[in-house]
């Protein structure tokens, strides 16, 4: 059995789903696009392909086991994009959640019923299906549970909209010994620049005690403040909207003084390395032209 355990974004990693690469599908078409940077690509010609999307993937798994890390894989569907595991499910405390995704994304979830089904059935819970929720927009933090969303009467407009306010209010009463706090996210089903997917595009802890930031993400400044005040302003790194863009605030911790980040984020890796953070550098800047980097291919199960 797997005995889940994560408290926060950033403690020693044990155990990790990490999506896959192979056998990725075509390169879709711009009506098949789920989010403005994709269409981009698609519509540049420069779309990622497969060949090094999975070298990006074997760097990483790499990196995962030179720290002894337990590494789980999907289950190989031919065809089909199944990088982003951060996407269909998350941990919190010792409760896997399953992701009410969009429906074309429904056999992601079942590759890794291999995987669920070594958890405690009691301890795997799917919201209602009203409840619209991606693990992209959740982050235990000390006592609270941060969470993206767009609370704007548009929503159902946005393809890029994942988490609704239901679903906020059903993670309270799951765990009710936590504070949620949602923050409202900027959507554009056009330009990825104005686009936060998910509060990972915009926000991540890393470390003790510092944040990655990016202000245009949030609709509403005083959430922004909150977090600025939360942290303190001399522990966050701000990014600015090329950087969100390429993704700087989607790095992902193995542990409070080791992260995995994109080797072209030299201003972000520099000051992660001078607040006494080992950087492993790997290559994922093609896997990052679908809106996401590596905390979005990474679904941890087990930290200390």
């Amino acid at each position: 059995m797997l005995n889940l355990n994560i408290k926060n974004e950033t403690s020693r990693l044990r155990s990790v789903i990490l999506g896959t690469a192979e056998s990725n599908g075509p390169t879709p078409t711009i009506e098949e696009a789920y989010d403005p940077k994709s269409a981009e690509y698609i519509k540049a010609g420069t779309y990622p392909l497969e060949e090094d999307m999975r070298k990006e993937m074997a760097a990483v798994d790499e990196v995962l086991k030179k720290y002894d890390v337990q590494v789980f894989r999907p289950k190989l569907i031919s065809d089909y994009n199944q990088i982003f595991s951060r996407d269909i499910g998350f941990v919190i405390d010792d409760i896997f959640i399953k992701a009410n995704i969009l429906p074309d994304r429904e056999r992601e979830l079942e590759a890794i019923q291999y995987i669920i089904d070594q958890i405690d059935p009691s301890k795997v819970i799917r919201l209602p299906e009203d409840c619209h929720i991606e693990g992209g927009d959740v982050m235990p933090v000390k006592d609270y549970i941060f969470i993206g969303t767009y609370r704007e009467a548009d929503y159902p407009n946005y393809i890029t909209a994942r988490t609704n306010m239901k679903a906020v209010q059903k993670m309270q009463e799951i765990f009710p010994n936590r504070k949620v706090k949602s923050f409202n996210l900027r959507k554009s089903s056009t330009d990825p620049r104005l686009n936060a997917l998910h509060l990972d595009c915009c926000f991540q802890p890393v470390g003790k005690d510092k944040a990655i930031i990016h202000e245009n993400g949030f609709l509403n400044k005083d959430e922004f403040d909150w977090l600025v005040d939360f942290y303190g302003k001399e522990n966050l790194f701000f990014i600015d909207s090329d950087e969100m863009y390429s993704m700087n605030s989607n790095i992902f911790s193995i542990a409070e003084n080791v992260v995995i980040s994109e080797k072209n984020f030299t201003r972000l890796n520099k000051w992660l390395r001078a607040n006494n953070i080992i950087v492993e550098e790997v290559p994922y800047a093609e896997i990052s032209k679908q809106e996401g980097l590596l905390r979005c291919s990474t679904l941890p199960l087990i930290r200390d």
